[in-house]
């Protein structure tokens, strides 16, 4: 296994029917809101990378049934604080979206050392609220991803 994290990783929207999304403060970083995200282990496939950040995240466990591969990606750029984290040159990761609806807004067990606060939000407020670009065009497009026509 190497100690470097893959530039790959996946952002998971949770959400429920009507379309409240979770949201994420950075613990490294108050004021950075984000969805579930979390970089690919080695030999392990983009869903089941989605279904255990979610869990080390969240505390909400999932069957890969309800996980919903949206079978898109973006590349983006590291952050330049977060580069360490990577091999050497490696300054650009790749993001595969997946989202995840849940029956109501829950309370959430979050990894402290990951996140400090989480909040529910309708999905025009939690897309405003992100820091990242990839994150808010991924929120924006939820209704659109959920409801062909009722954007």
């Amino acid at each position: 296994m190497s100690a470097w994290k893959r530039p790959v990783s996946v952002l998971v929207l949770i959400h429920t029917p009507d379309l409240l999304v979770l949201l994420l403060e950075r613990a490294a970083h108050p004021g950075y809101w984000q969805s579930v995200t979390g970089s690919q282990e080695e030999g392990e496939n983009l869903a089941a990378t989605a279904l255990r950040e979610v869990g080390e995240e969240t505390g909400i466990t999932a069957a890969p049934a309800a996980l919903r591969d949206w079978r898109e990606q973006r590349d983006f750029e590291i952050f330049t604080e977060w580069r360490h984290r990577y091999a050497p040159g490696v300054t650009h990761n790749t993001e595969h979206v997946f989202s995840l609806e849940v029956p109501a807004p829950q309370a959430v067990r979050l990894a402290p050392d990951e996140h400090t606060a989480y909040l529910w939000l309708p999905w025009h407020a939690a897309a405003e609220k992100c820091f990242s670009w990839t994150n808010r065009d991924s929120i924006l497009a939820l209704p659109q991803r959920l409801r062909p026509g009722d954007a």
